[in-house]
């Protein structure tokens, strides 16, 4: 018989396990909590050497931001954001189910090749890309913008949803045939609904992705910026309150995106750890 780990050995376990994890945690929430605090303290109190934890607190640091331009700045990151799910979800969802369900020559170089898209910096290829959008009248607007981040998110989404769909039992598939089912409708019947968790996680990264990116929306925007180009163009170079509420309102809207999906992701690693 294997000897048992004695109650002290595994006590002091849990109690590291425990302080790994807390220390984890505090490291992650840190900024994001002093982000918070500091994009509402008042003037006085920031400034304040004997004041650790301010207990005075304002909004008027987000209206000066939002003044600044901010407001137009998130519409435009968020039709951004949206138009590249949509696109990356478009054109991703039948590749991906081609690559999980059907055999045919040149499968493999097909995924290299979509994952070689990753490969080239993005600084590389800035300088011909606003020349193109300039030709075709694609510059300074959010389309254009969406298009690009579409092209830096499909790859991912091509080889996470290949993952779901071929985690999918194909039985399920054939029975829904069997029972009259379309090729259509057992993909939207049946398909889907299994794979919904999977595509959530995939909708957030590509949010997170196209909302959180700043290089290619500097590049192609002038006046229509996104949020990140706009901070990054003008509000960086404003008072320090400013530059907490902008930290702020980049963090709040993907919170409030994973906070809705999150009951598709607690599925998803549910049937994972299945």
């Amino acid at each position: 018989m294997e000897a048992r780990p004695s109650p002290v050995k595994y006590l002091l376990l849990r109690v590291l396990i425990y302080a790994l994890v807390s220390i984890a945690v505090l490291w992650v929430l840190t900024p994001f909590a002093i982000s918070i605090m500091y994009a509402f303290v008042d003037p006085k109190q920031y400034y304040s050497k004997s004041v650790i934890i301010p207990a005075l607190y304002t909004l008027d640091h987000v209206r000066k931001l939002l003044a600044l331009g901010a407001y137009s700045a998130i519409i435009n990151s968020v039709i951004v954001a949206v138009l590249t799910i949509v696109f990356s979800f478009a054109l991703g969802l039948p590749a991906g189910y081609a690559f999980a369900r059907y055999t045919f020559r040149g499968k493999d170089s097909l995924k290299l090749l979509i994952i070689s898209l990753r490969m080239f910096p993005i600084i590389v290829i800035a300088v011909p890309l606003v020349t193109l959008y300039i030709r075709i009248g694609l510059s300074d607007s959010p389309l254009g913008v969406a298009l690009a981040h579409t092209a830096m998110a499909l790859p991912f989404v091509v080889l996470i949803t290949s993952s779901i769909f071929a985690g999918i039992p194909k039985d399920l598939e054939e029975a829904g045939l069997i029972f009259g089912l379309s090729r259509a409708g057992v993909f939207l019947r049946i398909t889907m609904p299994l794979a919904l968790p999977g595509l959530a996680a995939a909708a957030i990264f590509t949010f997170i992705m196209s909302w959180n990116e700043v290089f290619i929306a500097s590049v192609l925007t002038l006046t229509n910026r996104t949020l990140p180009a706009f901070i990054l163009t003008s509000a960086m170079a404003a008072t320090d309150f400013i530059k907490f509420a902008a930290s702020f309102i980049m963090v709040l809207p993907a919170m409030i995106f994973v906070f809705i999906a999150r009951k598709y992701l607690i599925t998803m690693w549910g049937i994972t750890l299945r």
